[in-house]
């Protein structure tokens, strides 16, 4: 069994085939799926396909490619999106001074706000952070905000087990296998495995053996193998560990 933590299954990417392609991935092993969202209508795309697939659910949120722009309407949208039963997270939300699509001042505004609204709804978050690793957990600390996964974390080992220290969880995904992940190595070598879930943040970041090509969830197996090889156990330990991790993190509000 697999727990796919992060996915994004309404990216225009999946338009040819998503249905097919998403009741393949099940039927294949993967037993549950969350979707990440990017802005206001992949939040609702999200919900919309939580509904048509029980193993399927959604988080919503804005990413900070998306914040240039946004209003505090837009959190009262997120409000009442995550009212569903099928949404489980806020999320994607964070910081990129990478890209810097967005200006970093919004980005910050609205991290802290939506990190605000899942504190006052008691629900978990899913974080990106790139290039802004420090400044990123420190504006988590201050939130209070206790509950949540640092998706596809490409920080140092000690930050991620001072995250574990706030109650987070570590994202491991594709990039776990590139031959120069020396940092992603040591991170989950370092780290319990009841603190990992694993994700391919699909359709981007496919792992090797089939680097390159569109990803799916059905490339978790390479990410559990990975990750077996580094812990010297089994990847079936690997896939059930992180499955139960996920579900207790975004299962329990």
């Amino acid at each position: 069994m697999y727990f796919e933590s992060h996915a994004h299954y309404d990216d225009r990417k999946f338009d040819n085939d998503r249905y097919e392609l998403i009741k393949k991935i099940h039927e294949g092993g993967v037993s549950y799926i969350v979707n990440a969202a990017s802005d206001i209508k992949s939040s609702l795309d999200g919900i919309n396909l939580s509904h048509e697939f029980s193993f399927f659910y959604a988080a919503v949120g804005v990413h900070p490619h998306e914040v240039e722009n946004m209003s505090e309407e837009d959190i009262q949208i997120l409000r009442n999106y995550s009212k569903n039963e099928k949404v489980v997270a806020i999320g994607e939300i964070g910081l990129d001074f990478y890209y810097d699509f967005s200006p970093r001042d919004l980005q910050r505004k609205w991290f802290i706000r939506q990190l605000e609204l899942a504190k006052e709804l008691d629900m978990p978050v899913i974080i990106h952070s790139r290039e802004a690793s420090a400044e990123c957990f420190d504006i988590i600390k201050e939130s209070g905000v206790k509950k949540g996964v640092i998706h596809s974390y490409s920080g140092s080992a000690q930050m991620a087990l001072d995250y574990i220290k706030l109650g987070f969880y570590i994202g491991v995904g594709g990039i776990v296998t590139f031959k120069n992940a020396k940092k992603s190595v040591d991170t989950v070598s370092k780290i319990p495995l009841g603190k990992i879930l694993i994700e391919t943040d699909s359709p981007y970041l496919a792992p090797e053996p089939v680097r390159g090509s569109r990803n799916n969830s059905q490339n978790l197996k390479y990410i559990c193998e990975k990750i077996a090889q580094i812990k010297q156990i089994t990847p079936e330990e690997v896939a059930c560990t992180t499955a139960e991790n996920s579900k207790n993190l975004f299962f329990v509000k």
